[in-house]
């Protein structure tokens, strides 16, 4: 438990023995109903930092029950509550919250917890060990991958790390797209441009809704390298079988080799192929039809979805017998749920996809699958900016800018920080030029400068033989401007940011925390000398900028973002 989560709990207590003191001493009436306040109060913090550290208002939730007036319940509880340990003063205000103001030691009880926990400050067991998948990218391996991937990479896997912080066993995971309508329409397009490499552009007509990137072409020929004209005079299938063979594995590397870059490592690749080999999506599509959620029409196999409450049914067998990649997502989820058993299951989808949430979740349901262990985190559209401009083309190669092009043009951690800046469900405009930019207007920077002034400002009192001494050896309650106990109150706020970053699945909460955190540190910068004559109030400076060190330093590295000690 945090050092901030037990304070709640203490005075969640005291709130609950106030409350039966005042009864039983006949300041509050009353009744038969057995009140559980401690299930009852709920702790805020104000947004006005003159109303306390913390507010509760339980007045106004037992003004009914109790027949009495919120101010009097509020009054007749504080009375009667002990303002021992951590609790300073106590005030009833406006209708009859409880406010409370809390002794500045408990701060300093942070520097304590984050020396002694070290890179562990800030981790919490509200996961207890569940088994979660986040499968998030999971780009068309038919070609590079663009701009929503690159957020989604960004999103995905700092998500997986925040759930990984607040105590959950995180797989990630990378879906593969191999098999279906694309990769048909893959080797196609690679079947044509192998055709016209060899004989001409004017020897077959390229399909019209083939893939007309240039990397099918580059395909093409580094195939024909390999194999000359061995496969121009023999079937259509046997060929376009030999070329997605050939190009969908480079394919596949290239993907792994950007994202690994990108530093992304998925614990699992994850082949849809492999669903149907294994006759997962035939025995998927079996379960719909034996719980009576299919019929047959037109010699196409259909989802009753209005069954189901949605307006629009699904195909989920064509006429020529191949399954929908629907069918195979239902097969690929209850692999997910069932077959490996995850507890839950988070996919980070493009916008595009939300109405296809409704139609995953009740096929999930209508297989025997509890819903709610799927969780759809939908991402908007991101805007590249260049100079007040949209930017959509590469200048390199004149055509959509892919990850790599990005990453070519910009740091690693300028794309994962910026990508990271909103929330999934906000739209994000990149802005290009600020992503480069070397100041204090780049927020990625400012984080990381703040970092490295700490480092910097630790080296040059090192050269002096003057070191962090340990908490044990510093007094702390010369720690008493506010800038000083700001900071020590944004760094006691780590865990419960973790928290509420993976309870709501935003991991752009943790970016614009240590963006908060090293506000904090440049404010206290400004107006506090660290290196001060008095040598008790330099060692607890000292300690209380590595402590902020540290936790710029963990949150950046949950983000995968460097914390460079010099800039």
């Amino acid at each position: 438990m945090s050092i901030i989560d037990g304070i709640k709990s203490e005075i969640i207590e005291k709130i609950s023995a106030g409350y039966k003191e005042a009864v039983s001493n006949g300041s509050l009436p009353e009744t038969d109903e057995n009140i559980d306040i401690s299930s009852l109060a709920k702790l805020e913090v104000p947004k006005d930092k003159s109303h306390g550290d913390f507010a509760c208002n339980i007045a106004m939730v037992l003004a009914k029950q109790l027949k009495t007036a919120p101010r009097k319940i509020a009054d007749a509880i504080t009375s009667n509550i002990d303002k021992s340990g951590d609790i300073k003063d106590i005030e009833v205000a406006g209708a009859g919250f409880i406010n409370f103001y809390l002794a500045p030691d408990w701060l300093y009880r942070t520097m304590e917890s984050i020396e002694k926990e070290g890179s562990d400050y800030g981790k919490i067991d509200l996961g207890k060990g569940k088994k979660v998948m986040v499968e998030f990218v999971s780009a068309n391996p038919t070609g590079p991958m663009h701009m929503g991937n690159a957020r989604g990479g960004a999103l995905g896997d700092c998500l997986a790390s925040v759930l990984e912080y607040a105590g959950y066993d995180v797989t990630r995971e990378f879906y593969i797209n191999d098999a279906g309508n694309q990769i048909e329409k893959f080797g196609k397009s690679l079947s044509a441009r192998y055709i016209q490499q060899l004989k001409g552009e004017d020897a077959i007509e390229f399909p019209e809704d083939g893939y007309q990137g240039g990397d099918i072409t580059e395909h093409a020929k580094e195939f024909i390298k390999l194999y000359g004209d061995k496969y121009l005079d023999c079937g259509e299938d046997e060929r376009k079988q030999a070329l997605i063979d050939y190009a969908l594995e480079k394919n596949i590397s290239a993907l792994k080799t950007d994202l690994e870059k990108y530093r992304i490592n998925y614990d699992v690749w994850f082949r849809e192929s492999l669903l149907h080999k294994n006759g997962e999506v035939t025995s998927a599509i079996e379960r719909l039809r034996k719980n009576g959620y299919t019929y047959d029409e037109d010699g196409a196999v259909w989802l009753n979805c209005e069954k189901m409450g949605l307006e629009k049914n699904e195909v989920l067998v064509r006429q020529n017998g191949i399954p929908t990649y629907f069918a195979a997502d239902i097969a690929y989820h209850i692999n997910k749920l069932e077959t490996r058993n995850f507890d839950l299951a988070i996919n980070i989808w493009g916008a595009d996809h939300h109405g296809h949430v409704a139609r995953m979740k009740n096929a999930l349901s209508a297989v025997g699958i509890d819903s709610g262990r799927l969780e759809i985190v939908l991402m908007q559209l991101v805007r590249l900016m260049q100079d007040g401009e949209i930017v959509r083309m590469s200048k390199r190669t004149g055509k959509a800018i892919t990850l790599n092009d990005l990453l070519e043009d910009v740091s690693i951690d300028a794309a994962r920080f910026f990508f990271n800046m909103r929330g999934a469900g906000s739209h994000l405009d990149f802005d290009l030029s600020l992503a480069k930019e070397q100041s204090n207007d780049n927020p990625v920077f400012y984080v990381q400068y703040a970092h490295a002034r700490i480092c910097g400002i630790l080296r040059l009192l090192s050269e002096e033989g003057i070191n962090v001494k340990p908490y044990a050896e510093i007094k702390p309650e010369l720690l008493t401007d506010e800038t000083e106990l700001d900071l020590l109150k944004k760094l006691s706020d780590l865990p419960e940011e973790i928290r509420i970053s993976a309870e709501s699945l935003e991991p752009s909460k943790m970016t614009r925390y240590v963006m908060d955190l090293a506000s904090a540190f440049h404010t206290f910068y400004n107006a506090c000398r660290v290196n001060v004559e008095d040598e008790d109030l330099r060692d607890c400076r000292m300690k209380l900028i590595d402590c902020t060190r540290q936790v710029i330093a963990g949150v950046l590295n949950m983000l995968k973002i460097t914390a460079p000690e010099k800039m």
